[in-house]
């Protein structure tokens, strides 16, 4: 049983799984120009692009960029029920704290722990000091309007909203998945730390298959609802908005993070210029297939429109659930 688990080079080729060495040399450093990296590493300037290209994304409340001006995070959210406070150049979910409701100088997480404004300014502190940062440079928080999740996902995720991570090629969707946080992850919708991974099918929407630490679930560990259930809604506005990623950026291989706002419909959260290999265990299917076909399809002379490189895609990489 235990070495049921692990398997040979040999068969992960065999089925297109993609390795680290592989992404990083044949697709990240062939298809994605270094100097564009800080559009997507700085979750600011990501934000900015965004927005002049259309995109719908959480609004923003404020930025705090300096210790002399930490304490004046109480003032700045006084008039929001819930927000988010982030550093601007995070990754994997680190430094994110998440306040649902605030009154009297307590503030509630979504699992119900309470803490004071001295643990907010602190979290702050930290932040500027590039404690949750790619390399550990010093950063500015980025302080947001909660995400209204749709209540279509009640009972998918918990203590967190959901995420949607899809895989961009050259400007084609190739590959998605929903990442559905858990209590074992702290309500943060990271794989590694125990979050659900389902993978979702680019036809349809609809789930196909989910893990959790790499291993196939079919319920929620906590709320017990059943995953094969799960159908996004909205899914081809989405995978458009997640397509168009491509022309905001200019990077040729990215993973755009999608969530869907209950008023406001499919977001974009963050884009990623090295977006990890877990959407493929999350899929039950290797990625090479796919950005092969894609790359076999050369340079057009014009370059279709988003919405006519998500049908390509969905005609052809559709899947069939394997629930």
């Amino acid at each position: 049983m235990f070495l049921s688990r692990y398997t040979t080079p040999w068969r992960l080729r065999e089925r297109g799984i993609m390795g680290m060495n592989k992404r990083n040399h044949s697709y990240i450093g062939r298809y994605n120009d270094r100097s564009l990296y800080p559009l997507v590493d700085d979750k600011l300037k990501t934000k900015i692009i965004a927005q002049r290209a259309g995109a719908t994304v959480p609004e923003l409340i404020g930025v705090i960029r300096s210790q002399v001006h930490v304490k004046e995070i109480h003032d700045m959210v006084r008039d929001w029920p819930g927000f988010v406070i982030k550093p601007a150049q995070g990754s994997g979910g680190k430094g994110i704290l998440v306040i649902i409701k605030h009154e009297n100088g307590l503030y509630t997480k979504p699992s119900g722990a309470v803490i004071n404004k001295q643990d907010v300014e602190r979290h702050i502190t930290n932040t500027l000091a590039g404690l949750f940062s790619l390399g550990g440079k010093n950063d500015v928080a980025m302080v947001e309007n909660l995400i209204q999740f749709d209540n279509v996902f009640d009972g998918f995720s918990f203590e967190g909203v959901p995420d949607i991570r899809v895989i961009v090629f050259k400007g084609y969707p190739v590959m998605a998945m929903m990442r559905c946080s858990t209590a074992a992850s702290d309500g943060k919708a990271n794989l590694h730390q125990g979050a659900v991974g389902v993978g979702i099918d680019i036809a349809s929407g609809k789930a196909v298959r989910a893990v959790q630490f790499n291993l196939p679930v079919e319920r929620h560990p906590d709320t017990e609802r059943l995953l094969s259930e799960l159908t996004v809604p909205n899914w081809l506005k989405l995978l458009e908005l997640a397509a168009s990623a491509w022309e905001m950026t200019g990077l040729g291989y990215l993973g755009t993070d999608m969530v869907l706002d209950k008023v406001k419909g499919p977001m974009v959260l963050e884009l990623n210029a090295r977006p990890g290999l877990a959407i493929q265990t999350a899929n039950g299917c290797g990625l090479l297939p796919r950005l092969h076909h894609i790359e076999s399809l050369g340079t057009p002379s014009k370059m279709p429109s988003p919405a006519e490189r998500v049908a390509y895609a969905a005609e052809q990489f559709g899947a069939k659930p394997q629930f």
